[in-house]
């Protein structure tokens, strides 16, 4: 989809949301691990979308696949990269060059155990975009915007309440 396809496309989903604000919400589609091998996780979703997770060897797994946590630095990523070309786009800026880069420190004390102190999770997480040229002073309030509205972003700067069933098989 091209920048004006995508400017309307989101004029077209705010003006339906805005006259239709009990459709707005919703219960997000579910994603369902199963180990296929040892630490190798194949991850599925609707319509047929699949992810495989593994961990590196030093911690037992294969070192096959992506580790879960690169994933969710993948998805920070690729969401902030979203949403700041779905900006351009309702600005009518065409974007050359957009990347974005997520990183995080780790200490692996708390994913093993060793220190219940020391959080499983990252300690701390960096972003970093570049632009094209030629975009240098719309960029800031893009990037803003993006990660504003970034449903990732949000979920990682904001405390969310997670529910936990466990059930027999």
């Amino acid at each position: 989809m091209g920048t004006a396809e995508i400017a309307e496309a989101m004029t077209a989903a705010r003006t339906y949301l805005a006259a239709h604000p009990d459709e707005a919400g919703y219960r997000d589609s579910a994603a369902t691990a199963v180990v296929e091998d040892g630490l190798r996780i194949r991850v599925t979703g609707p319509d047929g979308a699949t992810v495989v997770t593994d961990m590196v060897t030093g911690v037992g797994g294969g070192g096959s696949a992506p580790s879960p946590g690169w994933l969710f630095r993948a998805a920070y990523a690729s969401c902030v990269a979203t949403l700041i070309a779905m900006r351009a786009a309702e600005q009518g800026i065409e974007l050359t060059g957009l990347e974005v880069d997520v990183d995080s420190e780790s200490d692996d004390r708390g994913i093993l155990g060793i220190a219940e102190e020391v959080p499983a999770g990252p300690a701390s997480m960096r972003v970093t975009v570049r632009v094209g040229p030629g975009v240098m002073e719309a960029a800031r309030d893009m990037v803003e915007w993006g990660l504003r509205h970034c449903p990732v972003d949000d979920a990682v700067r904001r405390a969310i309440p997670v529910e936990l069933e466990i059930r027999t098989a």
